[in-house]
C-alpha cells in the first residue's frame, strides 16, 4: 500500500507524505478550523498587592498646650525602666503627643520643597533656633578629632565638643522671648537640646537621638515659644538644617551607629528624613520612587526633598556602589507604586520601630512638658547617674521578644545589640578620601 499524501498547496499538483497520526481530509471534506482547537490566549493579569494588615497610624489631635503656671519643671529623667513601664508609656497621652506633633510636621510640608520656605517666612524663634545650629556647627570645627590611626570607631574628642555644647545651653535659651523663660524650664528644655547630638560616652549617634531633638522642638512649642504658623519651617529650614549639622558631628568624630541593622536598617544614623520626606513628595508628577536610583535626579533635587537628599548621602558614605547591596531595604521600598504608600510605610515604623522599640525608648527622657504616665517606675539616682555620662558595662538583661527572637540587652545600650560597638560607616569612606581613594567605589562584579 502506498503512503498516503497531502497537497503541498504549491499549485504544482506535488504531493508529501502525511505526519504521524495525521487525518487527511477526504476528497471534498471541509479543512477543520484550528482557532477552534487552539487555547484562547488572554493577557496576564497584574498580580495585586499583598495587602499590610497593620493600619497607618493616623494623626492625633494637637492637644492644647499646658497651663505653665501649674507645671513644676524638673529636669527630664528616664521613666521606662521595666518592660511594663513601656506598655504604660505607649498606652498614655504623652505617646499621642509625640505621634501628634511629628505626624503634624510630616503632613505640614506635603507637596512641598524645601525651596518654597523663604527667609522672609521665618519667625524670630525659628531664626534662633538655626543660629544655635550655626552655632553648633562652629563648636564642632573649633573641636578637631584626635588622631586615633585610622581607628573607625568613636573619637573620643567628641565629648569634648558634647561639653561645650552643654555649656552654651543657657546662653542660647535666654534668647528665646527676650529671655523670659524660667531657669527650670531652660534647664528642662535643655536636657533634650545636649541629648539630640549623640551620647557622650559610648559615642554613637542613632534615631533616639534624633527623636530628643524633636523633643526639644516639642517643649518650645509647649512653652509657646514656637507655634503651629511654625511648622512647615521646622522641617524644611530647622530640621534640615540639623541633618547638615549631624551628618559633620559624624564624619567628624566617626560617630559609631546606636543599634544599627547593617545593611538590613533603613539607616544607620536617620529615620525622620524618610518620613518627612515621603511626604514632601506625596504627589510629585515626575519624580517617582524608582527616582532614588537616577543620580542625576539626586543630584539635582537632593537639596530640595530630604528623602533624596538622604539617600544621596547614604550613597556617598559606602564603599560599594549601588543601593541594592548597601540599603536592599531602600532599594526595595523604591518598588512602591507611589509615594502615599511609602509614607504610610513610614508611619507604620516610626511607631515600630522608634516608639515600640524598648531599646530605644528606655533611654527616653520625661519631665514636667513631656510627662510621664502615672504607675510608671521613679528612677533610681543612686543606681542609675545621669544618661550623658552613663558607664558602659552594667548588668545583662536576656528575653525573647513576641517572635521569639533572644536578645542581650544591657542597661547602658540604645540599639538590639547593647553594649556591642559597631564601627562607623562613615568612618570608612572618610579614611579612603583621607588616602586620596573617593573614586575607587567598589562594583559587584555581578552588577
Amino acid at each position: 500500500m502506498e503512503p498516503s499524501t497531502i497537497s503541498s498547496g504549491t499549485g504544482t499538483g506535488q504531493t508529501s507524505p502525511a505526519a504521524p497520526g495525521q487525518t487527511i481530509p477526504k476528497a471534498g471534506q471541509a479543512i477543520p478550523n484550528l482557532r477552534d482547537r487552539i487555547p484562547k490566549l488572554e493577557p496576564r493579569r497584574r498580580r495585586q498587592e499583598p495587602a499590610n494588615p497593620i493600619p497607618v497610624p493616623e494623626t492625633p489631635a494637637l492637644p492644647p498646650r499646658p497651663d505653665l503656671s501649674s507645671l513644676e519643671f524638673r529636669t527630664p529623667v528616664r521613666r521606662i525602666l521595666l518592660r511594663k513601664d513601656h506598655e504604660l508609656f505607649l498606652a498614655s497621652s504623652t505617646y499621642n503627643l509625640i505621634l501628634s506633633f511629628v505626624f503634624s510636621l510630616s503632613e505640614s510640608v506635603a507637596d512641598t520643597p524645601i525651596s518654597a520656605v523663604k527667609d522672609s517666612d521665618l519667625s524670630e524663634s525659628v531664626r534662633t533656633i538655626l543660629r544655635i545650629l550655626d552655632d553648633t556647627e562652629a563648636l564642632c570645627r573649633e573641636s578637631p578629632p584626635d588622631d586615633q590611626g585610622g581607628s573607625r570607631f568613636g573619637n573620643k574628642t567628641f565629648r569634648l565638643f558634647l561639653d561645650k555644647v552643654k555649656q552654651r545651653g543657657a546662653q542660647w535659651h535666654s534668647s528665646f522671648s527676650g529671655g523670659k523663660l524660667p531657669e527650670a524650664a531652660v534647664a528642662e528644655a535643655s536636657a533634650y537640646l545636649n541629648q539630640s547630638f549623640g551620647n557622650r560616652t559610648r559615642i554613637d549617634y542613632g534615631s533616639g537621638h534624633e527623636l530628643n531633638f524633636m523633643m526639644w522642638l516639642l517643649c518650645l512649642y509647649q512653652l509657646s515659644v514656637l507655634d503651629k504658623f511654625d511648622f512647615k519651617a521646622l522641617v524644611l529650614r530647622v530640621f534640615a538644617r540639623y541633618l547638615e549639622v549631624m551628618r559633620l558631628i559624624q564624619m567628624t568624630y566617626y560617630l559609631e551607629p546606636a543599634g544599627s541593622h547593617g545593611v538590613w536598617g533603613l539607616d544607620d544614623y536617620q529615620f525622620l528624613p524618610f518620613l518627612f520626606g515621603a511626604s514632601q513628595l506625596l504627589h510629585h508628577h515626575f519624580i517617582t520612587p524608582r527616582a532614588i536610583h537616577q543620580e542625576l535626579t539626586l543630584e539635582e533635587f537632593g537639596h530640595d526633598y530630604l528623602y533624596l537628599g538622604q539617600v544621596a548621602f547614604v550613597n556617598s558614605t559606602k564603599t560599594v556602589k549601588g543601593l541594592r547591596w548597601h540599603s536592599p531595604m531602600l532599594d526595595d521600598i523604591s518598588s512602591a507604586k507611589n509615594w502615599e504608600k511609602i509614607e504610610g510605610g513610614m508611619r507604620r515604623m516610626f511607631v515600630s520601630e522608634v516608639l515600640k522599640k524598648l531599646p530605644v525608648m528606655q533611654h527616653f527622657l520625661f519631665g514636667s512638658l513631656v510627662p510621664a504616665a502615672e504607675g510608671m517606675s521613679e528612677p533610681d539616682p543612686n543606681a542609675l547617674g545621669n544618661e550623658e555620662d552613663e558607664e558602659e558595662g552594667g548588668e545583662v538583661e536576656v528575653f525573647d521578644d513576641n517572635d521569639g527572637k533572644r536578645h542581650v540587652h544591657q542597661p547602658t545600650g540604645w540599639g538590639d545589640c547593647c553594649g556591642i560597638k559597631v564601627p562607623s560607616s562613615l568612618a570608612a569612606a572618610e579614611e579612603m578620601r583621607k588616602r586620596g581613594q573617593v573614586e575607587s567605589l567598589r562594583r559587584i562584579p555581578f552588577d
